[in-house]
């Protein structure tokens, strides 16, 4: 199965981040995040993943982006 499948699936479930491991996280220890919203994909160091992705799905920060 193709990524590019596997990201609809998750779309269609509702999941907003998709983490993607591959053959470069091996090698670099960094995986991609994808936005479903936005579709955009960033590559990012594992050891950030955390504050990364709590920083997206912070309540306080969503609500600073309605002001």
């Amino acid at each position: 199965m193709t990524i590019g499948k596997r990201y609809r699936r998750q779309d269609a479930i509702g999941t907003p981040y998709c983490i993607t491991v591959d053959h470069q996280s091996l090698e670099d220890n960094t995986v991609t995040i994808r936005d479903r919203d936005t579709m955009a994909q960033e590559r990012v160091a594992i050891d950030d993943l955390h504050k990364i992705i709590g920083e997206r799905v912070s309540m306080t920060n969503l609500l600073k982006q309605l002001v």
